[in-house]
């Protein structure tokens, strides 16, 4: 699909009802925060022909413990709504004031939407 039809479904539908989908695989980390794992190339003849040796396959990004309980969260079948009430659950006194933690959350995921790290399985359809 290309750019201008996802934008277009992407501004019809309502952010909350929409369910995202992980692109990129993750580890944990010793402080069970997780950290993303992003190829530095996509094709394997790039990948072969202009990756130095010395250097690791994977980029690094790091996510904090609300970055990365929201990570774990998308699995393909739950909405940004869920995953909304699931982190006020889980940090009742942390994410105050609880209005404002759907504005964050939404954020977060329309910022991995953007560097496409996840995807929305109704743009994907």
């Amino acid at each position: 699909m290309n750019f201008f039809k996802r934008r277009k479904i992407f501004k019809q539908a309502n952010f909350l009802d929409l369910t995202p989908v992980r692109k990129l695989g993750h580890e944990s980390r010793a402080d069970e925060n997780i950290t993303l794992l992003m190829p530095r190339f996509k094709n394997r003849i790039n990948s072969a022909l202009f990756q130095p040796v010395s250097k690791d396959k994977f980029v690094y990004i790091k996510l904090d413990r609300f970055g990365s309980h929201t990570w774990l969260m998308i699995d393909g079948v739950s909405t940004v709504t869920a995953i909304c009430d699931n982190l006020k659950s889980l940090f009742p006194e942390e994410l105050q004031p609880v209005e404002e933690t759907e504005d964050r959350v939404t954020k977060f995921l329309s910022l991995l939407y953007q560097q496409r790290y996840i995807t929305f399985r109704e743009i994907e359809d």
